[in-house]
Order: C-alpha cells, then sequence, then structure tokens
C-alpha cells in the first residue's frame, strides 16, 4: 500500500470539508517529529506525546524529552502544537522484550517496542477524545512501515480510535528532518534509543 497516497486523499477530504481534527502524534525524539509536525500541523491540531520507556540510559531519555519541548517551543506552526509526556516506565520495555535481547535490530524485539508505544498512544488518544493517533517512527529508513502500520490499524480497532496510516519517509521526509534539525540546531542521537541498540552501535563503531 501507498500510504503517503491514502494520507493524501484523507487530506483533500478534510480540506474539502474544512476539517481541523486533533491528531495525537507519538513522537520517538525531536529530530524525526521535525518534518512530521512542520507537515501535518497544516492540518491538524497536534499534540506531541512523548513516550519512549525504551530509551537508555535515563539522561539519554532526559536529554531527548527536553529537545522535543525545546522544538515545539521554537517552531511556527499553522495550527496549535501542544506536549504531553507520557511516563518513563523502562521496566514495561524490558518486560515485553524479555527473550529476545539479542534478537537483531528491526526484528521482533523492535516490533514489541513499536506496539508498546503505539498502543499507550491509542489508550491516550481514546481517553482525551482525538480524532486520530499516530506515529513518527516511520520517517527513519531503518523502521519498518508496513509493520507500524499494521501495528497501529489492529490496536486502533482495539480501542475504537482512528489511526492514520503513513510513511513519513516518502517526499523526501527524512531527508527534510535533517534539514530542520539543522535548522534548529537539535541533538540527532547516533543510536534508536535501547540499551540493544547502543550495544550494536557501540560494537560497529568499535571495528571501525
Amino acid at each position: 500500500m501507498n500510504y503517503q497516497k491514502e494520507l493524501d486523499k484523507l487530506i483533500s477530504g478534510l480540506e474539502k470539508e474544512g476539517q481541523v481534527p486533533k491528531l495525537l502524534l507519538h513522537s520517538c525524539c525531536a529530530p524525526c517529529s521535525s518534518y512530521v509536525l512542520e507537515y501535518l500541523s497544516n492540518y491538524f491540531e497536534i499534540t506531541v506525546f512523548y513516550y519512549n520507556p525504551n530509551i537508555f540510559p535515563e539522561s539519554e531519555y532526559t536529554k531527548r524529552i527536553l529537545e522535543q519541548q525545546t522544538l515545539i517551543g521554537e517552531m511556527k506552526t499553522k495550527h496549535p502544537v501542544t506536549f504531553i509526556a507520557g511516563n518513563y516506565d523502562k521496566d514495561r520495555f524490558y518486560e515485553v522484550t524479555k527473550g529476545l535481547e539479542h534478537v537483531k535490530e528491526g526484528g521482533e524485539r523492535c516490533f514489541k517496542c513499536y506496539a508498546l508505544r503505539l498502543e499507550e498512544a491509542a489508550k491516550m488518544a481514546k481517553e482525551c477524545g482525538y480524532d486520530y493517533y499516530t506515529t513518527t517512527l516511520s520517517i527513519s529508513p531503518l523502521k519498518n512501515a508496513d509493520k507500524l502500520n499494521e501495528i497501529g490499524m489492529r490496536i486502533a480497532e482495539k480501542y475504537g480510535i482512528k489511526y492514520l496510516r503513513s510513511d513519513f519517509k516518502k517526499r523526501n521526509g527524512y531527508k527534510r528532518s535533517i534539514e530542520l534539525s539543522k535548522k534548529f540546531g537539535l541533538y540527532r542521537q547516533d543510536y534508536c534509543g535501547c540499551v540493544y541498540s547502543k550495544q550494536a552501535r557501540e560494537l560497529q563503531d568499535s571495528r571501525k
């Protein structure tokens, strides 16, 4: 499925009807959210939901969440963008990924992590009356957009909330996120976030 074309159709319909829906946007980090906010804030009222219990160590978590809030404060958007911080319940991440510690990055452990974060976002969206929810995760070339959308739709059905299907790396979304990161002087981390991705990065660097 071409998720960008599907999103184009949805946005076109919203514009024709003069609607500006409320969107809960799960964000993994400020750099990845930069393009998504620039793009979607033209059509939605957005609340950025920062829920990433996978991030290790805690000092890295603090650094990333502060960077996210700084970006929101500095960006100029057509429609309002607000912020909600989720809990840093890191034990939940280790519970859902138990037994998958040595799985290669991009595999089943990551899918469990996607689901953990998307489910928390869906619950928040339903409880607070948002029209849609989605995630910035698909902007990364290293993230599986098909799997993200499959998980997002399944969880949306469970909670009775609409999932905004997307693949934000399309139309040079990832490239634009790099440009915006430079513009706003954003900290760009060199690993996804969890202890396992950090270890993989350190091993890769040691072999250079």
